[in-house]
């Protein structure tokens, strides 16, 4: 079961997660800094993918298409904001 209210502790932003879209593979930090929340300019670099979740805040994104525990990612300063 995923937490839908994550916060990243690193840019203090809401994690934003979308449904059957991976990211591409250009993403890069400045495009999410730049971008983030409007949907409408982060649309440009989602891929469809039936059962895949794309996950991202200002600093950090993940493309999950699998069972994954995203505590065992070192890099990510993502945590539950608390329901």
């Amino acid at each position: 079961r995923a937490c839908d209210r994550l916060r990243c502790t690193a840019c203090d932003f809401r994690v934003s997660l979308f449904n059957d879209y991976i990211w591409d593979q250009s993403c890069d930090y400045l495009f999410f800094r730049n971008n983030m929340p409007e949907l409408s300019k982060l649309r440009a670099k989602m891929i469809k993918k039936k059962g895949a979740r794309a996950y991202a805040c200002q600093c950090s994104w993940r493309s999950i298409d699998e069972l994954t525990d995203l505590q065992t990612e070192q890099q990510l300063r993502w945590v539950c904001g608390k329901h």
